[in-house]
């Protein structure tokens, strides 16, 4: 059995204390939205050029992955760099349970990203950065945190749903009931005995 198709494994008690700070709150995940766009050809493919706003449905995206990936295992925090385009189309609000962050005119994604490592690392709390840009690398390399690759990320997410598709597959193929459960010959002759043939 390769380690594919093993079902995910729980955190063990040494990754979960390290996920919780001595307060009881969990790791802060933030991830450089754009940065791993830019880098996933399953976000980059769902950018629409002609659109008013050609990333909405790759930040969707991403937005749920990071989601299904976070889910009781980190807070996380999605960071896309608007330009001041922050608006009633893109709130900065918590959505699948995440908080989303559009920074704010004359503030870059790296800015809030530093911010909210610095804030997490006062209190103090684990961080983690998604990213693969060398200026947020440098921002936050003065601060304990741990640097996840944006390809690291992209490639998770696609282990974790193809884990998914196949869970359901196998779901597919089992059998739920007594009568689904015998061979076709015998379903056949109970059938005739109950009167259903």
């Amino acid at each position: 059995m390769s380690r594919h198709d093993a079902p995910a494994a729980p955190l063990s008690p040494q990754a979960q204390a390290r996920r919780t700070s001595a307060q009881g709150r969990r790791e802060l995940l933030v991830v450089d939205g754009y940065n791993v766009i830019f880098k996933g050809g399953r976000y980059a493919s769902l950018m629409d050029e002609d659109a008013d706003d050609p990333f909405v449905r790759a930040r969707e995206l991403l937005i749920s992955d990071v989601a299904a990936y976070a889910h009781g295992r980190y807070d996380a925090v999605v960071v896309f760099d608007a330009a001041g385009n922050v608006s009633p189309e893109r709130p900065n609000l918590s959505r699948a349970g995440i908080g989303v962050i559009f920074s704010a005119r004359g503030e870059t994604a790296d800015d809030v990203i530093e911010r909210l490592v610095t804030g997490a690392r006062l209190q103090p709390r684990e961080v983690s950065v998604v990213t693969s840009d060398n200026t947020i690398r440098a921002t936050v390399g003065g601060v304990p945190v741990t640097r996840i690759s944006s390809d690291v990320l992209v490639h998770d997410v696609g282990e974790m749903n193809a884990d998914m598709r196949r869970a359901c597959e196998e779901r597919g193929h089992q059998r739920l009931t007594l009568a689904d459960r015998l061979d076709p010959r015998t379903r056949a002759r109970l059938d005739a005995l109950l009167g259903r043939g």
